[in-house]
């Protein structure tokens, strides 16, 4: 079994795993890892094997230094060119995949996530769907991106976290499910960030606008917000927020 070669779909729920785990966790104790060697039928070992395989290709952990395992890299830099550059598609794809591996379907494991789009018909629903599905997994990803907790507090409760958007769902289609274009932040901040009360620079540091900084007497404002003017977020494991979609957000969104 072990030297039987991975399949496409193999492949790619490897990606969507690597993609929802903190580096630290890419071994073959980790119980994700097991879930999953479990349901295609190899070893953890295999399976923790293909995942580093991945940090081989992403470029974070190669300007980092750290190379993955590189020997199975032509088999999964096509899986990872192809989420690059295909991100709705594919993480659809993923999701389906593994759904069927459970045997299940994604209409019955999201089915709290899918309420409301029983009585959709034809494109609409299969549209809607794939949405929904894919907000969800990019909140994995990201919220494993910095390790479940809050990259403005440090808050590591992952039930209170949002993958913020840098740039907005509907300003930029193509940026939508980037990893890059998503921040780990608590509701509270979350909101403020996203209607422009608070931004983060280039440079990671934390920016107040100057409409909470006129409530400077309230003791909430002081705690909640301005607290941490200057401050610099918690950076993520991988997947760093990318300059131009901050640089963006400081020019569109930020109320000086």
């Amino acid at each position: 079994m072990k030297n039987k070669l991975w399949t496409r779909d193999e492949l790619i729920l490897a990606l969507n795993l690597y993609l929802k785990l903190p580096f630290g966790k890419l071994h073959s104790r980790t119980p994700e890892i097991i879930h999953l060697a479990g349901i295609i039928g190899r070893t953890p070992g295999s399976v923790a094997m293909r995942l580093n395989n991945f940090a081989s290709v992403d470029p974070y952990h190669q300007q980092r230094g750290i190379g993955g395992l590189p020997g199975g890299r032509k088999q999964v830099e096509p899986i990872w060119n192809e989420f690059i550059t295909n991100k709705e598609n594919l993480l659809f794809e993923s999701e389906r995949i593994l759904a069927e591996k459970e045997q299940n379907t994604i209409e019955v494991k999201y089915a709290e996530i899918l309420s409301g789009t029983e009585d959709l018909k034809g494109e609409t629903k299969i549209r809607e769907v794939k949405t929904r599905v894919n907000q969800n997994v990019f909140r994995q990803i990201v919220v494993a991106n910095y390790n479940g907790k809050c990259a403005i507090t440090g808050i590591h409760i992952p039930g209170l976290l949002i993958a913020s958007h840098i740039i907005p769902w509907s300003k930029n289609e193509n940026e939508r499910l980037n990893p890059q274009n998503g921040i780990a932040i608590n509701a509270l901040h979350d909101k403020a960030f996203d209607s422009g009360l608070m931004t983060i620079t280039p440079d990671f540091q934390i920016k107040i606008s100057s409409i909470l900084k006129k409530q400077s007497k309230s003791e909430a404002i002081q705690d909640y917000f301005l607290k941490y003017e200057n401050q610099h977020i918690i950076l993520p494991s991988r997947f760093l927020p990318d300059a131009e979609f901050l640089k963006y957000h400081n020019q569109e969104r930020f109320k000086f």
